[in-house]
C-alpha cells in the first residue's frame, strides 16, 4: 500500500470535487434504498389495507415519496457521474503531468535502462490504471460505510434489534470482503505484468515486421504473442472468477440476512398483523443496502492491479535524477572553448573504464577531429559534453566555466549536436525540423534542407507537410543523416558536436556536407567524431584515441600526409 502514497497526494489537489462525487454517490445509494424500502412498505401496506383502504389509506403520499425517491436517484446518479468523472480526469491529468515531470528530469543514461516499449507502457497503461483507485476503490468503500451507518440508525427508529442485526451483518461483510484482495493479489499482479509484456512484444512485432518477414520469423513471433495473450487472459479469467465468487457470497449473505430478519419479525407479526408493512420496509431496505455493497465486493480485486501499476511507475519516477542543473543562467559569450582535464568515466554495470585520465584542450573556434577504433570512447566523450552522463572523476569546462555550473537552457542553446542515431517523430517534415528551432519560418526550414542536400523532399506535392511516419521510414539512412545536419544548421550553436556526420553518404554528398560544415562552422568550435579520413585536411587538429587515451595528435599534414602514415591509419582503423 505504501506504493500508493505519492499518488494519493495528487488526489488531494481536488478535495472538493472528489468529496462532492463521493457525496453524490452516497445520495444515490440512499435514494435507491429509500425507493426500494418505501416501495416495499407501500405494497405491503396497500395489501393489508385491502378494499377498505380505498377510503382509509393515503395512497397519494407514499406514491409521491416513491416518485420523489426515483427522481432524486436519477438526478443524483447523473450529477455523480458528471462530477466523479470530471474529478477523475483532472486527477489523471495530474498523474500524467507528475509522472512525465519526474520522467523528463532523469538523465538519458537512466532512461536507457528501460526498453522503449516498457517505458511507454508504464507511462500510459500503468498511469491509466491508477485512476481505478478513486472510482472502483475509494468511492465504493466510502459509500458503503455511510450506508451502513445511515441504514442502522434509520431502522433503529423502528426496531433496535433488527437494526443492530442488519448493521452488524453488513459491517461483518464489509470486513470480510478485503479477504478477496489477498485472494486476487496474484491475479492482479499477473494482469499488470502480462499486459505490459504483451504490449511490449506487440510493439516489437509490429515495428519489426520487415526484418521478421525477411528472416521468416514472423509466425514464430506471432505464436509467442498469442501465448503471452493466453497467459494474460488466464489471469483475467481468474480475477473474474473471484469477482463472481465475491458477488455470489454477497448474494448468499444478503439472502441469509433477509431470512434472519423475517424469522426475528415472525413473532411480532403473529401478535400484530398490521406490522407487516414495517417488516416489508426493513426487508426491502436490507435488500437495497446489500445491493449498495455490490461495488465493494469487487473493489478489492483491482486494488492489487492498481498497486502493481503504482510500483511499476514508481520504479521509474522514484529514481533520483543523476544529472542536476543549477537554476541560475550562465553568461558566457562567443565561441566556446573546451577543457577536459583527467576525466575518468565508466558505464553502470561495466567494470572497465571507457575513459581514464583523459585530457583534451580545444580553443575557441578550433575545429578538431577525433579518430579511433570502435569502443575507444569517442561518442562517450560527446555524451559527457552534453551532460547525458556525468564524469566519474576529473573536470570539464566550457569557456572556463565548469560544465556542472551551466544551466540546462543555456547549455542546450549553445551546443548543436548530430548524433549517430537520428530520431524522427511521427509528424510532418516541418515539425521534425522545428525540434531544433521552434520559431523557424518555412523559408528558413527550406533553406536548411537545400543546404543539406535534401531539396528532393521539397519537390514533392506535400513539401514541408510531408508525413515522415514512425522513425522516418520513407527516408534512407543518408537522408536521415542529412536531416540531422539540417537540424543542427537551424539550431546554429556555438559548439558543434558531430558524431559520424557523413556516415552512410556517398562520396559526392560527403564532400558536399563537409564543405557545408566548413562554411557554417566558421568561427565556431567543432569536435567531430569520425572513422573516415576524407575531409580532415580542412580541420585544425586530429586526435587519435585508443583505450580511452589520446595517443597522437596534430595537424592533418603532420599525421596523415607523412610517408607511410596514411597506410598506418588505414590498417589501424580499417578505413
Amino acid at each position: 500500500m505504501s506504493a500508493l502514497r505519492p499518488f494519493l497526494r495528487l488526489f488531494l489537489r481536488h478535495p472538493w470535487r472528489l468529496s462532492l462525487g463521493v457525496l453524490l454517490a452516497i445520495v444515490t445509494l440512499l435514494a435507491s434504498i429509500g425507493l426500494l424500502a418505501l416501495s416495499g412498505w407501500f405494497l405491503a401496506a396497500s395489501s393489508l389495507a385491502g378494499l377498505a383502504g380505498l377510503y382509509s389509506f393515503n395512497y397519494m403520499l407514499p406514491a409521491a415519496g416513491v416518485r420523489g425517491a426515483a427522481i432524486s436517484r436519477t438526478a443524483a446518479r447523473y450529477f455523480e457521474r458528471l462530477v466523479s468523472h470530471d474529478a477523475t480526469f483532472r486527477v489523471l491529468q495530474h498523474l500524467r503531468v507528475f509522472t512525465f515531470s519526474r520522467l523528463i528530469a532523469l538523465a538519458p543514461g537512466q532512461l536507457a535502462t528501460f526498453r522503449q516499449g516498457d517505458l511507454l507502457n508504464r507511462f500510459v497503461g500503468d498511469v491509466d490504471t491508477l485512476d481505478h483507485l478513486y472510482l472502483r476503490v475509494i468511492a465504493p468503500l466510502a459509500g458503503a460505510v455511510v450506508v451502513i451507518v445511515v441504514v442502522t440508525l434509520g431502522i433503529s427508529l423502528l426496531d433496535v434489534g433488527l437494526a443492530l442485526t442488519l448493521g452488524g451483518v453488513m459491517l461483518a461483510t464489509l470486513l470480510l470482503l478485503p479477504l478477496f484482495y489477498r485472494l486476487g493479489a496474484p491475479a492482479g499482479r499477473a494482469i499488470a505484468q502480462q499486459r505490459a509484456q504483451w504490449r511490449l512484444r506487440l510493439m516489437h512485432w509490429l515495428s519489426g515486421q520487415a526484418e521478421l518477414a525477411i528472416y521468416g520469423l514472423s509466425d514464430r513471433w506471432r505464436a509467442q504473442l498469442d501465448r503471452d495473450e493466453a497467459r494474460w487472459q488466464k489471469a483475467q479469467q481468474q480475477q473474474q472468477r473471484l469477482q463472481a465468487l465475491s458477488q455470489s457470497l454477497l448474494l448468499l449473505i444478503s439472502g441469509a440476512t433477509v431470512t434472519l430478519l423475517l424469522w426475528m419479525s415472525a413473532d411480532s407479526l403473529t401478535r400484530d398483523a398490521s406490522s407487516g408493512g414495517l417488516i416489508a420496509l426493513v426487508v426491502f431496505c436490507a435488500l437495497a443496502a446489500f445491493e449498495a455493497l455490490g461495488p465493494v465486493a469487487g473493489a478489492f480485486l483491482p486494488l492489487a492491479q492498481v498497486i502493481a501499476a503504482a510500483q511499476r511507475v514508481t520504479g521509474i519516477i522514484g529514481q533520483t535524477p543523476a544529472i542536476r542543473f543549477p537554476a541560475s543562467a550562465t553568461s558566457a559569450a562567443g565561441s566556446l572553448s573546451v577543457a577536459i582535464d583527467q576525466v575518468t568515466f565508466r558505464y553502470p554495470h561495466r567494470p572497465e573504464a571507457v575513459l581514464e585520465g583523459f585530457s583534451l584542450q580545444v580553443r575557441a573556434g578550433e575545429r578538431v577531429a577525433l579518430l579511433g577504433p570502435t569502443g575507444c570512447g569517442k561518442s562517450t566523450l560527446l555524451a559527457l559534453l552534453t551532460r547525458a552522463w556525468d564524469v566519474e572523476a576529473g573536470s570539464i569546462t566550457l569557456q572556463e566555466v565548469a560544465l556542472r555550473s551551466w544551466d540546462e537552457k543555456s547549455l542546450r542553446q549553445r551546443i548543436s549536436v548530430v548524433t549517430q542515431r537520428v530520431h524522427l517523430f511521427n509528424q510532418t517534415l516541418r515539425e521534425n525540423l522545428r525540434v531544433a528551432r521552434p520559431d523557424a519560418s518555412d523559408a528558413q526550414l527550406s533553406e536548411a534542407l537545400r543546404q543539406s542536400g535534401l531539396t528532393r523532399l521539397l519537390e514533392s506535392e506535400e513539401g514541408l507537410n510531408a508525413w515522415l511516419g514512425e522513425g522516418g521510414r520513407p527516408l534512407s539512412g543518408g537522408e536521415l543523416r542529412r536531416l540531422a545536419i539540417a537540424r543542427a544548421l537551424l539550431h546554429d550553436g556555438d559548439l558543434w558536436l558531430l558524431d559520424e556526420p557523413t556516415e552512410g553518404l556517398d562520396a559526392a554528398t560527403e564532400q558536399q556536407i563537409l564543405a557545408l560544415l566548413q562554411q557554417v562552422t566558421a568561427g565556431k568550435t567543432l569536435i567531430m567524431v569520425t572513422h573516415r579520413l576524407s575531409g580532415l585536411e580542412t580541420l585544425d587538429r586530429i586526435c587519435v584515441i585508443e583505450n580511452g587515451q589520446i595517443v597522437e595528435q596534430g595537424a592533418h599534414h603532420e599525421l596523415i600526409s607523412k610517408e607511410g602514415r596514411y597506410w598506418h591509419f588505414q590498417q589501424r582503423f580499417a578505413l
